[in-house]
């Protein structure tokens, strides 16, 4: 029987269709799961597994349409994981470090308190809790996520050409995690038939701040182009609008190692996707 991917055109989405081709690949308009009697009423029949990568990721939208992110991020999932309880089907759920509160010093495990600051953490946290209710369910946290898509690796790579120098806020700390690596540790999570429960995937290797990261996509790409770290206070003067960001995110990874599973080093995937993106005809 094949699995239902929700949001099939994000960058989790797309790469879990390529390992997953015959499964079902579902945005929106195909089956929204904002609305509950859609939900129910869709035939469940011959679904093996639900990959929800449906999300509203726009944070610092977030702060202004809150009951949209709600919608999608909280009240959608708890759809799903209603729609997986009747039918007795796993329900794979993803979720951020936008859940945590940032103040860590060390990675957050799985059982870290909840406590978002933003509007979209907040969306996040609740869904994980409907998630939670249905009785075969993986939570799964990243953080940094870039795949087939609009994210940083690629913004980074296009400014990176048009300009000699950018400033990037450096006292916000993570991993990146490569959607192709993510999508991969989900699916052999439902093969593999791990514990239900809550995991933490990203790429492994050192935390890093984001002018690091870009640096590192710079001299991947050898783009000459300067990076001047600036901090978050300096880069939110003057602005509104913007939502508050994790000042660490980083996650621990032995959730996700107990089960058999090694995220590779941030660096090595990066180095992978730049080559890829590179390679594309102009």
């Amino acid at each position: 029987m094949p699995a239902l991917i929700t949001g099939a055109n994000g960058q989790l989405g797309l790469e879990l269709r390529k390992l997953l081709p015959d499964a079902i690949a579902t945005d929106s308009a195909e089956l929204d799961i904002t609305d509950a009697a859609a939900v129910q009423r869709y035939d469940w029949s011959g679904v093996d597994a639900i990959y929800n990568s449906a999300a509203f990721t726009d944070v610092d939208g977030a702060e202004t349409q809150a009951d949209l992110a709600d919608r999608v991020n909280h009240l959608g999932a708890a759809n799903l994981a209603e729609a997986a309880r009747a039918h007795h089907i796993p329900l794979i759920h993803l979720s951020t470090d936008y859940v945590f509160d940032g103040t860590a010093t060390e990675p957050y495990p799985v059982d870290a308190p909840l406590n978002p600051q933003s509007q979209y953490g907040k969306t996040k946290a609740t869904g994980e809790q409907a998630v939670a209710q249905a009785p075969q369910h993986y939570i799964i946290r990243t953080s940094w996520l870039y795949g087939d898509g609009n994210n940083f690796v690629r913004t980074m790579l296009r400014l990176g050409r048009e300009r000699n120098e950018l400033t990037v806020v450096n006292d916000q700390r993570g991993r990146p995690t490569s959607a192709l690596d993510l999508a991969q540790a989900l699916v052999h999570l439902v093969r593999h038939k791990a514990p239900y429960g809550t995991y933490h995937f990203s790429n492994a290797g050192s935390v890093i701040s984001w002018a690091e990261f870009a640096a590192a996509i710079f001299q991947i790409a050898k783009i000459d182009c300067k990076v001047t770290p600036i901090t978050t206070a300096e880069y939110l003067k003057g602005k509104t609008g913007i939502a508050p960001r994790p000042a660490y995110g980083a996650l621990d990874l032995a959730s996700i190692e107990a089960v058999g599973i090694t995220p590779p080093d941030w660096h090595d995937s990066l180095a992978d996707y730049i080559r890829a993106e590179l390679s594309k005809p102009a």
